[in-house]
């Protein structure tokens, strides 16, 4: 399986590529420029290129994640442009890193007319899917509950992507804290939500897992990241998830506090060992 967790690149496209390698991971997410601005990044190509190289070299795969800006769903229009401007940004710096695709939420709508937040969040897709012609895809996540009533079931994941017009440049991001935290997911094996992405065409377009525990118990609608094993959701679960056919492929990404000595040693052996169940 390909499991890993998110890195830095305060040095670099191909030096986090590098240090997936030495930290024997075999799959790493990483923001493609300031986390905390959708300004526009003029990257080194160069050195994104040598990271698709390396990546392909080794056997590793990677995705990128959005500033946290990123509101697709924003009833004001100066947001969403910048928004859709700084998408198309983050695509081209993680297709020219050789990354899966880029991880986005619908975002906050703070608008009166639910409808029209749903709204916003697809013409703003169709617009950067209209274009976007690289490799890389828009990674939809799903979001915990917490600050929005949005993009919490399965069903709006595969409405939201039924209804755009290039659906083929479209995925899907699941996470496990978000889910369990919506109170879609409460930490059981065999879980019905599962049954329902398959039906949904959901679970056949899943590009990648967040494997996060939670800090907090399920359905409380914050979005709390634990360590795995010191959380809410419980081994069973996430064991279960582990082991679910469709996902053996998708890179489970951590984005959770380090092990006790500053490490993710401890974590990262865990998910190798259920990996293997």
């Amino acid at each position: 399986m390909y499991i890993g967790r998110h890195l830095s690149i305060k040095q670099g496209y191909a030096a986090v590529a590098k240090a997936a390698c030495a930290g024997g991971i075999h799959a790493f997410q990483y923001f493609p420029k300031n986390p905390r601005s959708l300004g526009i990044k003029d990257f080194d190509r160069r050195d994104a290129e040598r990271c698709a190289q390396l990546c392909e070299e080794y056997g590793i795969v990677s995705i990128a994640h959005t500033p946290y800006p990123t509101n697709l769903a924003s009833e004001r229009e100066e947001v969403r442009e910048r928004t859709i401007e700084s998408l198309l940004n983050d695509l081209d710096i993680a297709n020219s890193c050789g990354s899966l695709g880029v991880v986005v939420h619908f975002g906050v709508y703070k608008g009166k007319e639910p409808l029209t937040g749903y709204q916003s969040i697809i013409q703003s897709l169709n617009e950067v899917t209209g274009r976007w012609n690289g490799k890389a895809k828009l990674l939809i996540e799903i979001q915990s509950g917490e600050h929005t009533f949005m993009g919490t079931t399965i069903e709006e994941l595969a409405q939201i992507r039924g209804l755009c017009a290039e659906p083929s440049k479209l995925a899907f991001c699941l996470d496990t804290c978000h889910m369990f935290a919506s109170g879609l997911w409460h930490g059981e094996a065999d879980a019905e939500w599962l049954n329902k992405a398959a039906d949904l065409g959901v679970l056949e377009q899943v590009a990648a897992v967040h494997f996060n525990d939670s800090m907090f118990a399920a359905g409380a609608r914050r979005d709390r990241h634990a360590a795995l094993g010191s959380g809410h959701i419980g081994e069973a679960g996430l064991k279960w998830l582990m082991s679910v056919p469709e996902l053996r492929k998708v890179p489970f990404i951590l984005e959770t506090p380090s092990d006790e000595d500053g490490t993710y040693d401890r974590q990262l052996n865990l998910m190798r060992e259920w990996g293997t169940l």
